[in-house]
């Protein structure tokens, strides 16, 4: 027997439109049942004298409208896992330029920058940065190894459809690098994308901005889109005065093609996808400080980065059995990345290929579903770092089976585990584990556990290194990269979630507690004024977080969300086990929302106010501060205005850093970039103070 599930309303709507099809409901007015419950179980193959006679009376009615305002972040009730969906109304309330932008409106995820000339953001969760995380791009991973780094500022924010965020573990169908969650982004489809859109945008800090997609029907099955992004920096500025560059200088041109082929009656539906980049910064001192250099160089970063990518999906949906699919995916790319930073040079030079197949059916009836496939990864790194070489060539095949379980009413079960032999470091298994329990109506309990493994690709994750001139050490033991062994993590927590209503207001409150424990990791070791350390972990590395939030959706024109979180990350340095550097402890986090109801031309005015207040930081030790210290706590506000003139124009205006909060001489010695002492990496505040911009968006239906 087939089951489905829905809620009340769902199964309500469902019943009345039987009712109406045969010619019930008009023969009688009055028609009586009784399921509505918020999770209802149906099976089709039960006779119509089978509902229960408790009874509920439906009214004919000569129309129903039913209103509701869709959420920019929608949670789950029924999934297993701790998933928070970002979708395109939310991507509209920032800037959002790139993907590094689009969790500036998002509690779960922390956005800050990585050094004080690069411009290049970085994100967190659950207290640990983004090499932690795995990165998705439909299922496919992507944002590794050479593109760590400036990968997020590499897809475009109007490409992007929605995002999915994973707390926790993500599934095993995905591999086995996730640690600290997963960060899924769907791009905008040929199919259900307009004829054409185009995006301008300029900012207060010299920044402009063109997107344009053009997507056209070849007939009822192909369709194929063209996705073209290009943005520039020309004016170098110093607002702090300290001789440096605030923001690099650059140019960046972004293409994308992609194919969709649909035959919904045979059951195919395929993608490919092509792309190429080439993005070059130029970042360090104004060209106004070379008399004042006493005849050395000008202190200069030049970074320049091609990158071309292909991808491919196909899938195959059984007609006769909707519940059993076949599916292939794969990816080949090239990243090339030349750059220097001062006297120092680095290069990299990063392939990388990755397979997978998939088979999803049921057990018995779709109470019991699973998935069950292979993959393959490869990956070739050839990097050139002032003049020394290292190569290495990393392949692994894995394979997996993932067991879902739900009763149709209060429990749903997600159990996988995948076996993986990598030519590195052997053989070896990732299990992992995600449950709901709906104690009762409208809570919602989820644990996970399980566990992440990944190779530490030291220098292009972590290239705020070239930007001190501390003696840079690989403190090595004897493992297969780098001289160290791969990082292993166990994370474990979980989560509840609680909705309630005070008459027409609408409440969603959630706490999330999670854990990641690692077993082996290579530390990045800033405790020494004097030198810089690469080391395998001796003794205990941890990241505590703990998430509490509430949204209170208004009707019809308000929604104000309210998060307070609070992290306890701590790493063992020299035999020492205290506070990760440059990470707070805690952070505030409030966000105001409007928009109008929108006329039949769809004329609206839509507002948002976000506000984060960001905790105290551990300093490590400098020639400023040879005992290190804490960095003081500070708040951040940004806002936007957005003008709709009809279903197809909109102009938006904003703000970023409206405070105009900045850290004070964030470059430490920077009257002289060659002193031993120089370093540009310790930041814990913004550089660039308050920022306004203006944008507009046209769509051709």
């Amino acid at each position: 027997m087939k089951k489905y599930i829905g809620c009340s309303s769902v199964y309500c709507a469902a019943l009345l439109i039987y009712l109406l099809s045969t010619g019930l409901a008009t023969a009688a007015p009055k028609v009586h049942y009784s399921w509505c419950t918020e999770a209802v179980h149906l099976g089709m193959e039960q006779q119509k004298d089978t509902i229960p006679t408790k009874e509920i009376i439906i009214e004919k009615l000569d129309e129903v409208t039913v209103e509701q305002r869709k959420k920019g972040l929608q949670k789950s009730y029924f999934e297993p896992k701790n998933v928070v969906t970002v979708n395109a109304a939310e991507l509209l309330k920032a800037a959002c330029c790139n993907l590094s932008e689009s969790f500036e409106t998002n509690p779960s995820i922390d956005v800050s920058y990585s050094d004080a000339l690069m411009g290049a953001k970085q994100i967190k969760m659950l207290g640990l940065s983004s090499p932690y995380i795995q990165f998705t791009e439909e299922n496919i991973p992507t944002i590794r190894g050479a593109a760590q780094t400036y990968g997020l500022s590499f897809i475009p924010g109007t490409w992007v459809e929605s995002i999915q965020i994973t707390k926790g573990v993500g599934s095993v169908a995905n591999g086995y690098e996730s640690m600290a969650g997963q960060i899924n982004t769907e791009l905008k489809k040929p199919f259900s994308e307009p004829l054409l859109f185009v995006n301008a945008f300029a900012s207060q800090g010299g920044r402009q901005e063109f997107n344009t997609h053009w997507n056209t029907s070849l007939n009822e099955r192909w369709h194929t889109g063209l996705f073209v992004h290009a943005n520039r920096r020309i004016e170098a500025m110093d607002a702090n005065g300290d001789g440096f560059m605030d923001m690099p200088m650059g140019d960046q041109v972004n293409l994308m093609h992609r194919w969709q082929y649909t035959d919904t009656e045979k059951g195919w539906v395929g993608f490919a996808t092509l792309k190429w980049l080439k993005d070059d910064k130029e970042a360090g001192q104004m060209d106004s400080q070379e008399g004042l250099m006493g005849g050395q160089p000008l202190w200069k970063s030049i970074t320049s980065t091609e990158r071309l990518e292909g991808a491919f999906k196909l899938g195959y949906v059984f007609p006769e059995m909707p519940y059993q699919s076949i599916g292939l995916q794969g990816n080949l790319s090239r990243h090339v990345q030349q750059s220097t930073f001062g006297q120092k040079a680095y290069d990299m030079d990063h392939i990388s290929g990755y397979a997978n197949g998939l088979f999803q059916s049921i057990i018995g009836s779709t109470q019991n579903k699973f998935k069950a496939g292979g993959n393959l990864t490869f990956d070739q790194y050839e990097e050139l770092l002032n003049g020394s070489e290292f190569r290495r060539r990393d392949y692994s095949i894995g394979s997996f089976f993932e067991y879902s379980y739900d009763n149709l009413d209060n429990i749903g079960l997600v159990a996988g585990v995948r076996a993986d032999w990598h030519n590195q470091w052997g053989a070896f298994i990732t299990p992992r584990l995600h449950l709901r329990y709906n104690p009762w109506t409208k809570t919602t309990l989820r644990l996970a556990a399980g566990s992440g493994r990944r190779a530490a690709n030291i220098f292009t994750e972590n290239q705020n290194i070239f930007l001190t001139n501390r003696l840079l050490v690989l403190e090595k033991n004897g493992g297969p990269i780098y001289g160290f062994n791969p990082e292993l993590s166990w994370n474990y927590g979980g989560s509840i979630r609680q909705t309630a209503s005070v008459g027409s207001i609408g409440l969603d409150m959630t706490i999330d507690l999670y854990r990641t424990q690692f077993k082996d990791q290579v530390v990045v070791n800033w405790e020494n004024p004097d030198r810089l350390s690469f080391q395998p972990l001796m003794g205990s590395s941890y990241a505590n977080s703990a998430l509490a939030s509430l949204e209170i959706d208004i009707p019809t024109h308000w929604e104000v969300r309210l998060a307070y979180k609070m992290d306890d990350v701590k790493t063992t340095y020299d035999g020492n086990l205290v506070q990760r550097p440059l990470q707070p402890r805690k952070r505030a986090f409030a966000q105001l929302s409007y928009q109008s109801t929108p006329n039949a031309a769809g004329a609206q005015w839509r507002w948002d106010a976000t506000y984060h207040g960001v905790g105290s930081q551990r300093l490590v030790a400098n020639v400023r501060n040879p005992y290190g210290g804490y960095a003081p706590s500070y708040h951040l506000v940004n806002s936007q205005l957005t003008k709709a003139f009809s279903k197809t124009l909109e102009v938006y205006v904003g703000v970023e850093n409206a405070t105009n909060y900045t850290q004070e001489n964030p470059i430490i010695a920077a009257s002289d970039p060659y002193n031993p002492r120089f370093d540009a990496a310790q930041i814990y505040a913004p550089v660039f103070g308050r920022m306004g911009y203006i944008g507009m968006r046209w769509t051709l239906l």
